[in-house]
């Protein structure tokens, strides 16, 4: 019976726990609706008139056009978005992150391939597995083998990935102008022909601005918002689909066969396969879809678009052909427009909801824009910026001011230039397809390097969807005079910067590895380091993970002095999404224990918060004391760093030794002074306790150790940095001299340093300048 008890209680237990899993995957996808499905909800403005404009497309009686577009619609919608996104791509996370560039990093990890000095190059990515928890080797296939073998193919697949990236912020211009614009387009039926071309414009220009200017309060402020907006917006579609086809045309469910498609194009010809450029713009937001995997969950994702996003997109797009088959007769500019099928007296309320859910679906893809752009500084493929995170439960939810305004200016710019939606949706839709190819190309290696399944199996997968979307690029591609410019020029100018600072970056990070000092210069100088030893902590920044950096060689001949303890301190971005606390730092010692020189490696993932200055240096010192007291248990002689193979003497810290700190001078009875005076500003020392648990066994050699480390912590910890120019070599290439005397080095003047540096307080660092002669 007490079995049984148990066995039924059990049960219980995990039904409950199934149910609440359910009630949060279910809460998930409500909230996807708001961020995630915004922009692919407010394609049917514009689907249908951008398929048609300027095409001369003779709609017969037989409504063979009609029905032809609402198939290829249908079939596209369903193929790519449902099928290929939903039901396959979302299965390829990074860690739980989407997107182009966690593609690209999940297939670096698993080919060693990764070009990326900021913790993705090749010798560095043997460390990332030890964040990733592998273990073991992994299955060597031919594709494998070649793209480590081919240094050319490596370049070419990084390549290919920002293009697909710079798409994606080309995408950022568009979508915001396109949804927008569409949505204020509904005023055309509402007032006289003549007035409507002069209030357009403006209104769009206004919702444009005020979208800009309230992103720095963040999404999570109107977030609450979002979600009712989009559901409204999507059950509103759906029901005047549903009475459009009941009333005007219930025989349109026909044109869901793909023999219409057939018939369309044998009739259109050349027209047709022109259209095929406004029709692609039915999936316009699917990339958006799986680059805002990590805000969400797959399961959460793909029931809010099976259960609701798909019927309500395919219910507006009937009911709208159902409407256009009855009315195509109409001598108007408007009469395939969204509006026209909405009855007269919903139009209103319509509109207003039609342009809240622009502004949602704008919104998401400057929120997908700011999360792209944060990944490729994080990876040394973007010029440092300011990163503001405008929440402090969510992640993910980041403003970038720089990015910010510059889309606005370049949005404002396409709206004004264009004036209507049939060069904006022409330039949106080439940015759109591009962007699938490349997905599409990265899935297919996906396939075979990341799930080791069978070539074939990868090869169908690319040339069944490679297909349909290689013919809608060329659609899209023949438009190029009448708006798809702007996105080649867009992501040319963004492929340029990208590739500038990453080869800037690369030749920077060479430099320091030939340059570096060795291990046994410094032992030679003896403990002292043949200078003054002051009380202090003294972190020096580099980004090599061995050997002494030549900016430390600089220092000390210039200067006659240095601080007690001596840190080299190495922050790397690897390519993963979130690194865990307990996997963070990396620590070791650098000579003799009596020398006082330690190294210091703290991992960040692509997507992690990095602390501010004072909580850093607080984890800091705890995690280097915590590997004082640890080594001592094992540690009598100490060891000399092996420059070789760094990570084998490097110690992971899960959890550093408690320390508290008090701000104030100790009286004779041992307790802080907490008076300030008025008239000194000057900050009184901090004092510094580690908390040892009583069971650690520690030596008094420890023990020296750590009240070393305590007493140069309350003295102060300074930062060096170094300060770098770089200029080419005498006798380089005309080439190489103009990209980084002057491209690279206008790009470094005008972007930010690094994250942690922007954090340091300025009475605290000193900057040590060089010229890299690379």
């Amino acid at each position: 019976m007490d079995l049984e008890a148990a066995g039924g209680g059990e049960a219980a237990q995990r039904k409950r726990r199934n149910g609440e899993s359910w009630r949060a995957t279910l809460l998930l996808a409500y909230q996807s609706l708001g961020v995630v499905y915004g922009d692919v909800a407010t394609s049917p403005l514009y689907v249908y008139k951008s398929a048609f404009a300027g095409n001369d497309i003779q709609h017969s009686e037989g409504n063979e056009e009609i029905y032809g577009v609402l198939s290829f619609v249908f079939w596209t919608l369903t193929l790519i978005t449902l099928v290929k996104y939903v039901l396959i791509v979302l299965r390829a996370d990074d860690g739980g992150e989407g997107g182009t560039f966690a593609l690209y990093s999940l297939i670096c990890r698993h080919v060693r391939a990764g070009l990326l000095p900021g913790g993705g190059t090749r010798d560095e990515l043997m460390e990332e597995d030890k964040v990733t928890g592998r273990r073991g080797e992994r299955p060597v296939s031919r594709v494998r083998a070649v793209l480590e073998k081919y240094r050319v193919l490596q370049r070419l697949l990084l390549l290919f990935a920002l293009l697909g990236t710079c798409m994606v912020i080309g995408d950022g211009v568009l979508t915001p102008a396109v949804s927008v614009f569409s949505a204020v387009s509904g005023l055309e039926l509402s007032l006289e022909k003549e007035q409507h071309k002069y209030i357009e414009l403006p209104v769009a220009c206004a919702i444009l601005i005020c979208l800009f200017a309230l992103q720095h309060y963040g999404t999570h402020k109107v977030g609450f918002l979002f979600a009712p907006i989009v559901c409204i917006w999507l059950l509103c579609i759906s029901a005047i689909g549903l009475y459009n086809i009941i009333h005007w045309d219930h025989h349109v469910y026909r044109a869901l066969s793909p023999y219409y498609m057939y018939q369309f194009l044998r009739k259109t010809q050349t027209g047709g396969w022109m259209s095929l450029g406004g029709i692609l713009l039915c999936v316009t937001g699917s990339e958006a879809m799986y680059a805002d995997l990590g805000h969400f969950s797959q399961s959460s994702i793909q029931i809010a678009f099976i259960s609701l996003v798909y019927p309500a997109l395919v219910l507006a797009y009937m009911g709208q052909a159902a409407f256009i088959s009855q009315h195509h007769n109409i001598e108007s500019s408007y009469h395939i427009g969204f509006y026209v099928s909405v009855p007269e007296t919903l139009r209103w309320p319509v509109l207003v909801i039609a342009i809240l859910a622009a502004v949602v679906g704008s919104q998401a893809i400057i929120t997908g824009t700011f999360s792209i752009i944060k990944q490729c500084s994080s990876l040394s493929c973007f010029p440092g910026v300011k990163i503001v995170h405008t929440s402090s439960t969510v992640h993910g939810q980041i403003y970038i001011p720089e990015i910010n305004w510059m889309l606005m200016i370049l949005c404002l710019a396409v709206t004004i230039g264009f004036r209507d939606t049939k060069h904006l949706a022409n330039a949106q839709g080439l940015a759109v397809i591009t962007v699938m190819l490349v997905t599409t190309c990265l899935m297919s290696l996906v396939i075979v390097l990341c799930w080791n399944k069978s070539i074939f199996l990868a090869l169908g997968f690319l040339l069944f969807f490679g297909t349909i979307e290689v013919i809608y690029f060329s659609a899209a591609l023949v438009k190029f005079h009448e708006g798809a410019w702007v996105p080649i020029t867009l992501s040319f100018i963004f492929m340029v910067v990208t590739c500038v600072w990453h080869y800037g970056t690369i030749k920077k990070y060479e430099f320091d590895v030939q340059n570096k000092v060795s291990v046994n210069w410094l032992l030679n100088l003896g403990p002292s380091l043949g200078i003054v030893r002051v009380r202090g902590i003294g972190l020096i920044h580099t980004e090599l993970m061995s050997g002494i950096p030549a900016i430390f060689s600089h220092f000390v001949t210039n200067l006659p002095a240095f601080h007690q303890v001596l840190v080299f301190l190495c922050v790397k971005s690897v390519p993963v999404p979130h690194v865990e606390p307990e996997e963070r730092f990396l620590v070791g010692r650098i000579g003799p224990k009596e020398y006082r020189l330690y190294r210091v490696i703290v991992r960040y993932g692509y997507r992690d918060v990095q602390k501010d200055d004072l909580e850093f240096e607080k984890e800091l010192v705890s995690n280097i004391a915590e590997f004082i007291r640890s080594s001592g248990e094992y540690d009598k002689n100490g060891f000399v760093e092996d420059t070789d193979k760094p990570s084998e003497k490097l110690s992971t810290i899960s959890t550093g030794i408690n320390m508290w700190e008090e701000d104030g001078e100790l009286d004779a009875s041992g307790t802080p002074h907490k008076e300030i005076d008025p008239h000194n500003a000057v900050p009184k020392q901090k004092k510094a306790r580690f908390m040892i648990p009583k069971s650690a066994q520690v030596d008094s050699e420890v023990r020296r150790e750590l009240q070393e480390l305590m007493d140069a912590r309350e003295a102060g910890m300074s930062f060096i940095l170094g300060h770098s120019y770089m200029k080419a070599k005498s006798g380089s290439s005309f080439i190489k001299r103009i990209v980084i005397n002057f491209f690279y080095e206008f790009l470094r003047k005008n972007s930010r340093g690094p994250a942690y540096a922007a954090n340091i307080p300025h009475a605290s660092t000193l900057e040590v300048g060089m010229v890299y002669q690379v």
